[in-house]
C-alpha cells in the first residue's frame, strides 16, 4: 500500500466526523492532496496523529485493502 492510501484509511478511521471521513475519501481518490488538507485547521490534528501512526507502522494492510475496495472510485 502506498503512503497516501494508508493516510486516507487512517484518517477515515480516526474520526466519526462526516467531514473528515469525506476528506479521507477525497484523498484516496486524488481529489485533494495531503498538502491541501494540512491547510485545513479542523483536520490538521488528525493528520499529525495519522502520520505518526503510519511511521510506527501500526496499520493492518487487509483493512486498508477493504477500505480501498469500498471507497475508491474507478473511472472507465
Amino acid at each position: 500500500m502506498d503512503k497516501i492510501t494508508c493516510i486516507a484509511y487512517l484518517l477515515y478511521k480516526s474520526s466519526k466526523n462526516q467531514d473528515i471521513r469525506e476528506k479521507a475519501i477525497q484523498l484516496l481518490n486524488g481529489d485533494v492532496s495531503v498538502r491541501e488538507l494540512k491547510k485545513n485547521v479542523s483536520i490538521q490534528a488528525h493528520l499529525v496523529i495519522v502520520e505518526s501512526l503510519l511511521k510506527k507502522n501500526q496499520i493492518d494492510k487487509n483493512q486498508v485493502q477493504l477500505f480501498v475496495e469500498e471507497f475508491m472510485t474507478v473511472e472507465i
